[in-house]
Protein backbone atom coordinates (compact mmCIF):
# COMPACT_ATOMS: atom_id res chain seq x y z
CA UNK A 1 0.00 0.00 0.00
CA UNK A 2 1.09 3.55 -1.19
CA UNK A 3 1.62 5.98 1.75
CA UNK A 4 -0.63 8.73 1.41
CA UNK A 5 1.35 12.28 0.67
CA UNK A 6 -0.36 15.13 1.80
CA UNK A 7 -0.15 19.09 1.49
CA UNK A 8 -2.56 20.88 4.36
CA UNK A 9 -2.78 24.24 4.93
CA UNK A 10 -3.31 25.57 7.70
CA UNK A 11 -4.59 29.31 7.74
CA UNK A 12 -4.22 30.00 11.36
CA UNK A 13 -6.74 33.18 12.61
CA UNK A 14 -6.04 34.95 8.92
CA UNK A 15 -8.61 36.35 6.15
CA UNK A 16 -11.55 37.88 5.52
CA UNK A 17 -14.76 36.33 3.99
CA UNK A 18 -13.87 37.84 0.89
CA UNK A 19 -10.12 36.97 0.78
CA UNK A 20 -11.28 33.60 1.97
CA UNK A 21 -13.67 33.29 -1.17
CA UNK A 22 -10.98 34.91 -3.21
CA UNK A 23 -8.26 31.93 -2.46
CA UNK A 24 -10.02 29.22 -2.12
CA UNK A 25 -11.62 30.01 -5.68
CA UNK A 26 -8.04 30.82 -6.68
CA UNK A 27 -6.65 27.19 -6.17
CA UNK A 28 -9.38 25.90 -7.87
CA UNK A 29 -9.16 27.41 -11.22
CA UNK A 30 -5.71 25.95 -10.94
CA UNK A 31 -7.74 22.76 -11.93
CA UNK A 32 -4.77 21.30 -9.74
CA UNK A 33 -4.11 17.17 -10.73
CA UNK A 34 -3.50 14.97 -8.03
CA UNK A 35 -1.68 11.87 -8.23
CA UNK A 36 -3.36 9.23 -6.42
CA UNK A 37 -2.69 8.74 -3.11
CA UNK A 38 -2.22 12.30 -2.36
CA UNK A 39 -4.83 14.91 -0.93
CA UNK A 40 -4.87 18.43 0.01
CA UNK A 41 -5.70 19.74 3.20
CA UNK A 42 -7.26 23.20 3.85
CA UNK A 43 -7.96 24.15 7.63
CA UNK A 44 -9.53 27.68 7.93
CA UNK A 45 -10.29 29.31 11.39
CA UNK A 46 -13.78 27.64 12.60
CA UNK A 47 -16.26 30.49 10.79
CA UNK A 48 -14.94 29.76 7.62
CA UNK A 49 -15.26 25.71 7.47
CA UNK A 50 -18.72 25.63 5.72
CA UNK A 51 -18.01 28.37 3.31
CA UNK A 52 -14.39 26.32 2.15
CA UNK A 53 -16.26 23.08 2.11
CA UNK A 54 -18.81 24.39 -0.25
CA UNK A 55 -16.36 25.76 -2.41
CA UNK A 56 -13.86 22.75 -2.66
CA UNK A 57 -16.81 20.14 -3.17
CA UNK A 58 -16.47 19.91 -7.06
CA UNK A 59 -12.48 19.46 -6.52
CA UNK A 60 -11.15 16.03 -6.39
CA UNK A 61 -8.33 15.26 -3.79
CA UNK A 62 -8.99 18.52 -1.68
CA UNK A 63 -10.55 18.27 1.79
CA UNK A 64 -10.80 20.74 4.83
CA UNK A 65 -9.64 20.70 8.23
CA UNK A 66 -10.51 22.10 11.47
CA UNK A 67 -7.80 23.53 13.22
CA UNK A 68 -8.63 22.18 16.99
CA UNK A 69 -12.02 20.48 18.75
CA UNK A 70 -12.53 20.25 22.10
CA UNK A 71 -11.78 17.03 24.10
CA UNK A 72 -16.24 16.95 25.03
CA UNK A 73 -18.72 15.91 22.90
CA UNK A 74 -20.70 18.52 23.97
CA UNK A 75 -21.33 20.97 27.04
CA UNK A 76 -21.31 24.64 28.85
CA UNK A 77 -17.59 25.14 27.47
CA UNK A 78 -17.94 28.60 26.03
CA UNK A 79 -15.99 29.70 22.78
CA UNK A 80 -15.09 25.92 21.98
CA UNK A 81 -16.11 23.73 18.85
CA UNK A 82 -16.93 20.14 19.32
CA UNK A 83 -15.06 17.48 16.86
CA UNK A 84 -19.09 16.78 15.86
CA UNK A 85 -19.75 20.10 14.93
CA UNK A 86 -16.31 19.78 12.59
CA UNK A 87 -17.84 16.75 11.08
CA UNK A 88 -21.06 18.09 10.43
CA UNK A 89 -19.55 20.78 8.79
CA UNK A 90 -17.77 18.72 5.74
CA UNK A 91 -14.18 18.28 7.74
CA UNK A 92 -12.45 15.06 7.14
CA UNK A 93 -9.35 16.42 9.43
CA UNK A 94 -8.83 17.99 12.47
CA UNK A 95 -5.30 19.70 14.15
CA UNK A 96 -4.02 18.53 17.61
CA UNK A 97 -1.29 19.97 19.12
CA UNK A 98 -0.16 22.12 17.29
CA UNK A 99 2.44 24.18 18.76
CA UNK A 100 0.66 27.65 19.18
CA UNK A 101 -1.84 25.52 20.94
CA UNK A 102 0.11 23.89 23.41
CA UNK A 103 1.81 27.22 24.29
CA UNK A 104 -0.81 29.81 24.34
CA UNK A 105 -3.65 27.43 25.78
CA UNK A 106 -1.26 25.41 27.75
CA UNK A 107 -2.47 22.31 26.06
CA UNK A 108 -0.37 19.01 27.39
CA UNK A 109 0.23 15.32 26.34
CA UNK A 110 -2.68 13.78 28.26
CA UNK A 111 -5.05 16.17 27.18
CA UNK A 112 -4.16 15.74 23.65
CA UNK A 113 -4.95 12.08 24.05
CA UNK A 114 -8.50 13.65 25.18
CA UNK A 115 -8.86 14.92 22.50
CA UNK A 116 -8.01 12.58 19.97
CA UNK A 117 -9.58 9.74 21.09
CA UNK A 118 -12.85 12.26 20.81
CA UNK A 119 -11.85 13.15 16.95
CA UNK A 120 -11.43 9.89 16.37
CA UNK A 121 -14.80 8.65 17.74
CA UNK A 122 -16.51 11.55 16.07
CA UNK A 123 -15.51 9.92 12.88
CA UNK A 124 -12.41 12.60 12.09
CA UNK A 125 -9.04 12.06 11.02
CA UNK A 126 -6.67 13.40 12.94
CA UNK A 127 -3.02 15.60 11.87
CA UNK A 128 -1.39 15.11 15.15
CA UNK A 129 1.42 17.67 15.75
CA UNK A 130 4.57 17.68 17.61
CA UNK A 131 7.82 19.17 17.56
CA UNK A 132 10.64 20.85 20.06
CA UNK A 133 11.71 24.20 21.21
CA UNK A 134 14.81 25.58 20.31
CA UNK A 135 16.31 25.03 24.03
CA UNK A 136 15.65 20.97 23.05
CA UNK A 137 16.96 21.33 20.07
CA UNK A 138 20.62 22.64 21.41
CA UNK A 139 20.52 20.54 24.17
CA UNK A 140 20.30 17.49 21.68
CA UNK A 141 17.26 16.12 22.91
CA UNK A 142 15.21 16.50 20.82
CA UNK A 143 14.16 12.59 20.11
CA UNK A 144 13.28 11.75 23.25
CA UNK A 145 11.10 15.11 23.75
CA UNK A 146 9.30 14.43 20.53
CA UNK A 147 8.82 10.63 21.12
CA UNK A 148 7.47 11.50 24.96
CA UNK A 149 5.03 13.93 22.93
CA UNK A 150 3.75 10.99 20.54
CA UNK A 151 3.81 8.02 23.13
CA UNK A 152 1.73 10.07 25.43
CA UNK A 153 -0.72 11.06 23.22
CA UNK A 154 -1.34 8.29 20.93
CA UNK A 155 0.48 4.42 21.42
CA UNK A 156 -2.77 4.13 24.27
CA UNK A 157 -4.57 3.76 20.17
CA UNK A 158 -5.08 0.28 18.82
CA UNK A 159 -3.64 -0.23 15.50
CA UNK A 160 -6.65 0.77 13.71
CA UNK A 161 -7.29 3.84 15.18
CA UNK A 162 -3.10 4.59 14.68
CA UNK A 163 -3.73 4.43 11.08
CA UNK A 164 -6.14 7.27 11.12
CA UNK A 165 -3.59 9.23 12.45
CA UNK A 166 -1.35 11.70 10.38
CA UNK A 167 1.76 13.27 12.09
CA UNK A 168 3.17 16.32 11.50
CA UNK A 169 6.68 17.75 12.85
CA UNK A 170 7.04 21.05 13.55
CA UNK A 171 10.20 22.06 15.08
CA UNK A 172 8.82 25.15 17.19
CA UNK A 173 12.20 27.20 17.02
CA UNK A 174 11.62 27.12 12.55
CA UNK A 175 7.84 28.30 13.18
CA UNK A 176 7.24 31.92 11.57
CA UNK A 177 10.66 33.09 12.15
CA UNK A 178 11.89 32.42 8.94
CA UNK A 179 14.53 29.47 10.22
CA UNK A 180 14.19 26.07 8.59
CA UNK A 181 15.16 22.62 9.59
CA UNK A 182 17.92 21.88 6.92
CA UNK A 183 16.42 18.81 4.73
CA UNK A 184 18.92 16.36 6.73
CA UNK A 185 17.61 17.65 10.28
CA UNK A 186 14.28 17.12 9.33
CA UNK A 187 14.97 13.86 8.13
CA UNK A 188 16.48 13.05 10.85
CA UNK A 189 13.38 13.56 12.88
CA UNK A 190 10.90 11.84 10.46
CA UNK A 191 12.86 8.79 10.38
CA UNK A 192 13.18 8.57 14.38
CA UNK A 193 9.47 9.10 14.46
CA UNK A 194 8.59 6.09 11.72
CA UNK A 195 11.09 4.04 14.11
CA UNK A 196 9.08 4.83 17.02
CA UNK A 197 6.23 3.96 15.60
CA UNK A 198 7.29 0.55 14.35
CA UNK A 199 8.87 -0.07 17.72
CA UNK A 200 4.81 0.24 18.98
CA UNK A 201 3.09 -0.63 15.85
CA UNK A 202 5.13 -3.23 13.73
CA UNK A 203 6.99 -1.93 10.72
CA UNK A 204 4.08 -2.34 8.23
CA UNK A 205 2.03 0.11 9.79
CA UNK A 206 5.23 2.93 10.16
CA UNK A 207 5.42 2.53 6.53
CA UNK A 208 2.04 3.31 5.82
CA UNK A 209 2.03 6.54 8.32
CA UNK A 210 1.93 9.58 7.04
CA UNK A 211 4.68 12.11 8.37
CA UNK A 212 4.47 15.95 7.25
CA UNK A 213 7.11 18.84 8.00
CA UNK A 214 5.83 21.93 9.48
CA UNK A 215 8.56 24.20 9.73
CA UNK A 216 8.56 27.62 7.63
CA UNK A 217 7.78 24.98 4.70
CA UNK A 218 8.08 27.48 1.79
CA UNK A 219 7.42 27.25 -2.07
CA UNK A 220 11.44 27.83 -2.60
CA UNK A 221 12.11 24.99 -0.15
CA UNK A 222 9.29 22.35 -0.46
CA UNK A 223 10.97 20.37 -3.00
CA UNK A 224 13.88 19.61 -1.31
CA UNK A 225 12.43 18.71 1.62
CA UNK A 226 9.38 16.68 0.17
CA UNK A 227 12.58 14.75 -1.64
CA UNK A 228 13.68 13.20 1.73
CA UNK A 229 12.38 9.59 1.97
CA UNK A 230 10.28 9.96 5.15
CA UNK A 231 9.03 13.44 4.52
CA UNK A 232 5.00 12.30 3.14
CA UNK A 233 4.40 16.34 2.29
CA UNK A 234 3.76 19.64 4.55
CA UNK A 235 1.68 21.50 7.75
CA UNK A 236 2.04 24.89 5.82
CA UNK A 237 1.34 28.00 7.60
CA UNK A 238 1.86 31.36 6.22
CA UNK A 239 1.99 30.22 2.41
CA UNK A 240 -1.14 28.73 2.79
CA UNK A 241 -2.68 32.19 2.94
CA UNK A 242 -1.25 33.11 -1.08
CA UNK A 243 -2.59 30.77 -3.91
CA UNK A 244 0.72 30.87 -5.91
CA UNK A 245 2.58 29.98 -3.27
CA UNK A 246 0.25 27.16 -2.29
CA UNK A 247 0.01 25.62 -5.75
CA UNK A 248 4.11 25.46 -5.98
CA UNK A 249 4.41 23.57 -2.48
CA UNK A 250 1.55 21.03 -3.99
CA UNK A 251 3.32 20.46 -7.30
CA UNK A 252 6.44 20.04 -4.79
CA UNK A 253 4.94 16.89 -3.43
Amino acid sequence: MARKKIVAGNWKMNLSPAACNELVTALTAKQISLPEHTEVVIAPPYVYIDRVAGLLKDTTGFFVSGQDCHQKTSGAYTGDVSAAMLKALGCKYVILGHSERRGYHREDNALLAEKVNTALAEGLDVIFCCGEPLEIREAGTQNDFVNAQIAESLFHLDGAAMARIVIAYEPIWAIGTGKTATSAQAQDMHANIRSVVAGKYGQEAADNTTILYGGSCNAQNAQELFAQPDIDGGLIGGAALKADDFAAIIAAR
